[in-house]
């Protein structure tokens, strides 16, 4: 049994609990008790005390990438907790980001993490951290990659390049039915979901992530109304059994279109959002 509490997320529907653009989960297993993300602040502790999350007793935090809507709450949760183990990719915090979405604009953060050097587990390829806990880079590419992540940019010495997600990260939980958390997905759904069908041969029983599928919008075109659908009917094809979580960045307009397709095994997350699986 698994409980999820979503902390923080671009939506709320509670008068208490406030959203940002950010995403953060508690994760609690029957061994461990998880963030996934930490949002872009200190957000989430407040949405934690309000929720009964204790932040102080939480095992490990996993990054699923380098951004500042992920990663922005780790200074904040370092200050609050003095044991748990931070799972990301080294290149999570030593490459600057930006996005071209709305001008062009950073989306890392500046903070010396060198003090904590030895809470830090850094994951190049593929980590088992328990039986039940695995964390791996996704290296199928058979599928598009969602259209915003031409928006995307990392600095090099040469100037900046288009991001290619070196610092992405899917991690999946259990040892049968896996619970499957996907960050923001910018390697692409159906990509992320084949790597672990190749590679661990299990059933995939709830995925929860953004997809990155915002809306599009005047000046802004992302993926077509058909696109969508045809993620749907692949997903409600390859795996109908599969329950489906989705928030954060993905849109209104293409959670209605999934819907569509994958009724009622998809639902939309928001801050204060809690489930047991």
């Amino acid at each position: 049994m698994m409980k999820i509490v979503v902390l923080s997320d671009n939506r709320t529907l509670s008068e208490t609990l406030q959203p940002e653009h950010g995403l953060c989960i508690y994760l609690e297993t029957n061994k461990y008790r998880c963030l996934l993300d930490t949002g872009a602040s200190d957000l989430f502790i407040h949405n934690a005390e309000k929720t009964g999350v204790d932040i102080q007793a939480v095992d490990f935090v996993f990054i699923s990438h380098g951004h500042a809507d992920h990663i922005g709450g780790l200074p904040a949760f370092l200050a609050v907790n003095n044991k748990a183990k931070i799972v990301l990719s080294k290149n999570a915090v030593n490459q600057s980001f930006f996005s071209s979405r709305n001008g062009l604009h950073p989306i890392s953060i500046d903070f010396d993490f060198s003090p904590y050097a030895e809470r830090f587990i850094f994951v190049n390829t593929e980590m088992v951290l328990s039986d039940e806990i695995h964390v791996f880079s996704v290296n199928v590419n058979k599928d598009p990659l969602p259209k915003t992540n031409t928006t995307l940019f990392k600095q090099t010495e040469n100037g900046l390049i288009s991001d290619d997600f070196d610092h992405e990260l899917v991690i999946s939980f259990g040892t049968d039915n896996l619970f499957v958390y996907t960050g923001c997905a910018h390697k692409g759904l159906l990509n992320i979901l084949s790597s672990i069908s190749l590679s661990f041969a299990k059933k995939i029983g709830t995925v929860m992530g953004g997809f990155h599928l915002p809306d599009s919008k005047s000046g802004q075109e992302f993926e077509t109304i058909a696109e969508i659908e045809d993620i749907g009917s692949e997903l409600q094809k390859i795996y109908p059994d599969t329950h489906f979580i989705t928030g954060h960045c993905s849109g209104e307009k293409a959670f209605k279109l999934l819907k569509t397709k994958l009724g009622e095994h998809i639902d939309l997350f928001y801050t204060g959002y809690s489930r047991i699986i």
